[in-house]
Order: structure tokens, then C-alpha cells, then sequence
């Protein structure tokens, strides 16, 4: 059992999944969304480096079936299905008191800015900002809440919403799996010795455009409130 030592542990994937494993992987996955405070957590990371860890993941938790592919896809399922249910919650929270977020102050935890930058980023994208958002930091933790307040239909952002996660969750954690045989195979390179590099170039190019987009493009008006 992995134990914390320093606030670096929370912005390290391996940590989690040497801690918590499976659960605690589903749980930070449905935080991102669900409890709005899952911003700072290693989603894409995360999901990436589970792939890597997935057989093991899913041997320690309920016996592997034998299948790489199997054991891969059992997880990926169940990382997207957390990813639904806290879309879910985050859209039924925008739904009913949404507006009301828009005129609460700054925390630690909550900042309006990034509310505003997702309310953007959907008016932009449209109702394909529910998949999109899934790829960004920031953006997909509080893009859900923003389809609430503007009254997106239910089912439209259901059936969105379902795309989304299983687009998100298969592409990372079958890439992390993936990868890593490939790397092992054809290179002799362990990618499990190499995470810490994993991490920053993934944490680079997912933030990338959330950098460009809140750092180097003008805001628009802002409402103080959105009925």
C-alpha cells in the first residue's frame, strides 16, 4: 500500500493507483465532474497510466480473465461509466442552481473564471463540446454544469454525454496498455520507468489549449448572471 508522503503524491497517477486502484481510480474519475472540485487531479494522466497498470488493476481486484484485451476493456468500461455519472451530477447541479454559481465568490477549490472560459468553449463548439470537453483539463469539470444552465436537452446531453466518456476512457487506457507492449516489445523500453516524462508531456499537450485559450485570446462580456 502506497503511502502519502508530500502534496507532490496528489499530482502523481501511480500514486493513486498503487493507493486506491480500481475504486479509487472510478472515484477520482467521477470527482472531475460530480463534486466540481477534480480540476487539479491527473484525469488524463491518470487514465493513461492505468492502461499500463490495467491487467494488474483488474487481477487485484476481482482475478484477471486471462485476456489482456478483456482485463483492458473491463476497466476502460468502468472508468466511463464513473465519467457518466459524474456528467450527470454536474449537469443536473447546472440545471437546477446553476445560475447561482455566477455570483459566487472565488475559493480555493472554485474559481468563476474557468466557468466562464467553459460557458465559452460550449457556445463555440455547440453540443459537441460535451465530447471535446472530455479531452481538457478544466473545461470537462465544469462543462456538464454549464449544459445545465443553458437548459441543454436531457436526452441530447445524455446520449453526448455516454460518447464522451467511452471516447475518453478507450482512447487513454487502451493507449497507455498499448503502448507500453508496443515500447516493450520493438524497443526494450519499460514506459513504467519512464512516468514521470509520461505525465509532463501528456499534462503538456492537454493543457496546451486551455493555455492558449485563457491566456491569449480576449474574454467576451461577461454576465453576471445567467437566467
Amino acid at each position: 500500500m502506497e503511502h502519502f508522503e508530500s502534496w507532490k503524491d496528489l499530482l502523481n497517477p501511480e500514486f493513486y493507483i498503487k493507493m486506491g486502484g480500481f475504486w479509487l481510480i472510478l472515484f477520482i474519475i467521477f470527482a472531475e465532474t460530480g463534486l466540481f472540485v477534480g480540476f487539479f487531479l491527473p484525469g488524463d494522466s491518470l487514465l493513461f497510466i492505468s492502461g499500463i497498470y490495467a491487467v494488474k488493476i483488474i487481477d487485484t481486484t476481482f482475478g484477471t480473465t486471462g485476456s489482456d484485451f478483456l482485463d483492458t476493456t473491463i476497466l476502460a468500461t468502468a472508468v466511463a461509466v464513473a465519467a457518466i455519472i459524474g456528467n450527470e451530477i454536474g449537469y443536473w447541479f447546472g440545471y437546477k442552481s446553476g445560475p447561482l454559481l455566477y455570483e459566487r465568490k472565488d475559493t480555493f477549490l472554485f474559481k468563476k473564471k474557468y466557468l466562464f472560459k467553459a460557458h465559452d468553449f460550449f457556445e463555440d463548439h455547440g453540443t459537441v463540446a460535451v465530447i471535446l470537453a472530455r479531452f481538457l483539463p478544466i473545461v470537462r469539470t465544469f462543462a456538464p454544469i454549464v449544459a445545465g444552465i443553458v437548459k441543454m436537452d436531457k436526452k441530447k446531453f445524455f446520449y453526448y454525454n455516454i460518447i464522451g466518456a467511452f471516447a475518453w476512457s478507450f482512447t487513454m487506457i487502451f493507449a497507455g496498455h498499448y503502448l507500453d507492449k508496443l515500447f516493450m516489445d520493438q524497443f526494450g523500453i519499460d514506459l513504467k520507468k519512464k512516468l514521470e516524462i509520461i505525465v509532463l508531456v501528456i499534462v503538456l499537450v492537454t493543457t496546451l489549449p486551455i493555455i492558449i485559450k485563457f491566456f491569449f485570446t480576449k474574454d467576451k462580456e461577461r454576465p453576471t448572471k445567467i437566467d
